[in-house]
């Protein structure tokens, strides 16, 4: 059977496995039947051979998972079964510089005691003075301000913005696209 934790060298080695390819480690987490799940996410302003999409693809987590495979072996950690995923569209914040880049985005945070009768709200995040956070929150008779302390937080995650209608192109990326031609003539295809 198969440790449940990690120990802290097996966390260096993956951590340091996954900084050196130029990725954020956001999780590690070791599942029933063998599962280690590595969660990774691309670090702005860093460039990836695969493209310069925001979020992480497929062709990241392979490159990963080859160079964890090749670490893990090294350094005896043992698993059945490797894992390697983008944190998803509702992704977790654990750590200050998680918060700190998300600043302003929609969260959904719970605390570990009730505020009132409450332990989940959903609003934007915002930095406080010091070590404080703030979440604004509407709460059915207005916006209300949160503060907290990370320490209060049992867990953080973003909330999913979806867009079905695809990728919009902005500032300069827009400018180098050529503008593309409308297939359906305007007036419904017929001739004047």
């Amino acid at each position: 059977m198969l440790p449940t934790v990690l120990g802290a060298s097996s966390r260096a080695a993956i951590g340091t496995g996954v900084a050196a390819l130029g990725y954020e480690l956001v999780d590690i987490e070791r599942l029933p039947r063998g599962l280690l799940r590595i969660t990774i996410d691309r670090v702005p302003g860093h460039v990836y051979p695969h493209g310069d999409a925001g979020s992480v693809t497929v062709d990241d987590c392979e490159l990963v998972t080859r160079q964890l495979q090749y670490a893990l072996e090294v350094d005896g950690v043992p698993y059945e079964r490797l894992e390697v995923s983008s944190p998803g569209l509702d992704r977790v914040l654990k750590t200050r510089a998680h918060f700190e880049r998300f600043a302003g985005a929609a969260v959904e945070i719970t605390l570990r005691q009730p505020l009132g009768e409450r332990r989940v709200f959903k609003g934007v995040l915002g930095q406080g003075e010091g070590a404080a956070w703030t979440l604004v929150f509407d709460d059915g008779t207005g916006e209300q301000v949160l503060g907290f302390e990370l320490e209060e937080v049992r867990e953080a995650r973003l909330v999913p913005v979806l867009d079905f209608k695809g990728r919009r192109q902005t500032g300069a990326r827009q400018a180098e696209t050529p503008a593309l031609v409308d297939p359906v003539p305007q007036d419904g295809g017929q001739e004047r």
